[in-house]
């Protein structure tokens, strides 16, 4: 789509006599414009990765398999039977699908039978006029169709029809978004678990460490060579490191329980599963980014944004046909008689068909308010779509830096939990030997402690970080999604009495 200019709307004199020798050819017309993809001004390459070619189709496809964690890689799986939020979409798409099956339905000719049994009694007036004489009562039987055709001479129905079409696909990239993020999820919270576990671990040990580094302070000062105040402060360390446990312990317990929501379950469903520990999933393959004009196809939801796009700027011809007049073809038959058996034979038929005109005459400008609106609306969808692409070329860009920013964070922090940990090692064999000063067992330990803890949290903010840019890339799921099958298989729905006091709560 280029930039949208004013523009100046054809005749309406010509158009109509245009479309109206199409449609008596058997070819309809359509007014309202014909959907171009717009045209975007891209970066050809990410600033903050190296220059790459464009990406395959395959290449994110089942990314988190790169993280080589069975029990992730079943919780996915699940995640995509169970998960609530893609049975919703999914359901979307029936009803998208219904939607589209009523627009082609438009285009086809409708026929409605009736049929009628009447008792009747005619009166024969007196020649005086004055009262009336009764006749004998009969029968009459009454049968008949109608038909009526619609001649989509504007191609209101068309454009219905391919509005319905451009939505029905826009559903299936909102259910491609919803498990594009559903797995990014069930992989972040799968991640943070497993760093909350390692935390907590650290934690303990650090903390059992500490104790027994309180219980040879209190063996020095009860021999005299160390004060009471070492004592407190030994014991208070260990406290204040035991003390992070149950703050880890809940923060464990909440991914746990957003993990079995996601996968549809109960919020412990994963409890027993999750308590096995494992270590924090560290991805060992390179995600390929490819070029930024790869988003247009990789993330779902800028391919939804598009469509949505094309399926407003139909809906302006929707709205455009009705400016115009509307022709119907109908026809009807009908019989009757007095005996049932006569209607097919001796009875009374009538017929009538032929075309039928509606034009617009007065209106008060609503119909042009109608298509002003409809113009409006796909504007909308425009800089939704513009928006979209923006924000996914931002997503990309920072899921780069900052994945790029915490392994160089990683590294030094490794650095600095190895050489703190050789630290408190030594200072500690130094103060049982009475070399060294509590005060710096203390500050080792505690440096230690807080140098592994940062060194686990960066692990999992990497391991995030290349989710979030596999997310960011639109890596998703490839294999089929059952879609048809409803949530809910309704029984009984023939013709049956109904139970009053199901009606009637009060009851």
């Amino acid at each position: 789509m280029t930039s949208r200019l004013p523009r100046r709307r054809p005749g309406r004199a010509a158009t109509v006599v245009s479309c109206t020798l199409a449609a008596a050819m058997l070819a309809g017309c359509a007014v309202g414009p014909d959907y171009r993809a717009p045209e975007l001004a891209l970066p050809l390459h990410w600033a903050n990765a190296p220059k790459q070619k464009p990406a395959a189709p395959r290449d994110l496809v089942r990314w988190w398999q790169g993280l080589r964690d069975r029990t992730l890689d079943s919780l996915m799986d699940e995640a995509v039977a169970g998960n609530l939020d893609v049975a919703n979409a999914k359901a979307r798409i029936r009803e998208a699908r219904a939607n589209r099956k009523q627009s082609i339905a438009a285009l086809f000719p409708t026929l409605d039978g009736s049929g009628s049994l009447t008792r009747n009694r005619t009166g024969n007036s007196a020649p005086s006029d004055t009262a009336p004489v009764s006749g004998s009562p009969y029968t009459l039987y009454q049968a008949g169709f109608d038909a009526s055709f619609e001649l989509d001479i504007f191609g209101a129905n068309k454009r219905s029809l391919e509005a319905s079409t451009r939505a029905l696909e826009a559903s299936f990239d909102d259910l491609d978004s919803t498990l594009l993020t559903l797995l990014g999820d069930v992989a972040s919270y799968y991640t943070e678990a497993r760093g909350y576990q390692a935390r907590i671990a650290l934690a303990k040990r650090t903390a059992a460490s500490q104790r027994e580094t309180a219980a040879l302070t209190k063996s020095k000062f009860d021999a005299g060579s160390a004060s009471a105040v070492d004592v407190a402060k030994a014991v208070a360390q260990a406290a204040s490191t035991e003390a992070n446990i149950p703050q880890l312990t809940a923060a464990y317990a909440e991914a746990v329980h957003r993990l079995g929501i996601l996968l549809g379950r109960e919020p412990t469903a994963l409890s027993a599963r999750m308590d096995r520990a494992a270590p924090i999933p560290a991805p060992r393959l390179p995600l390929k980014a490819g070029i930024p004009a790869d988003v247009l196809f990789r993330r779902p939801d800028v391919r939804r944004a598009e469509r949505q796009l094309a399926q407003y700027t139909a809906k302006i011809g929707v709205a455009e046909a009705a400016l115009y007049p509307s022709v119907s073809l109908t026809g009807s038959i009908s019989t009757s008689a007095q005996k049932a058996g006569d209607l097919g034979k001796g009875s009374t038929i009538g017929w009538s068909w032929g075309p039928s005109a509606t034009v617009p005459i007065f209106n008060a400008g609503s119909l042009l308010a109608a298509v002003e609106a409809a113009e409006a609306q796909r504007d909308q969808y425009l800089l939704t779509f513009r928006s979209t692409v923006l924000t996914a070329l931002e997503d990309v860009e920072n899921a780069l830096v900052s994945l790029s920013e915490e392994r160089k964070r990683e590294r030094k922090l490794a650095e600095s939990a190895k050489n703190y940990g050789e630290a408190a090692r030594l200072s500690r064999s130094l103060y049982q030997t009475g070399t060294s000063s509590f005060l710096d067992v203390l500050d080792a330990e505690r440096s230690a402690y807080s140098a592994e803890d940062s060194l686990l949290q960066s692990r999992v903010a990497i391991t995030t970080d290349w989710i979030a840019l596999a997310k960011a890339l639109g890596g998703g799921w490839d294999r089929p999604v059952d879609v048809s099958k409803p949530e809910v298989v309704d029984t009984g729905t023939l013709p049956h009495l109904i139970d009053v006091r199901v009606m009637d709560p009060a009851r």
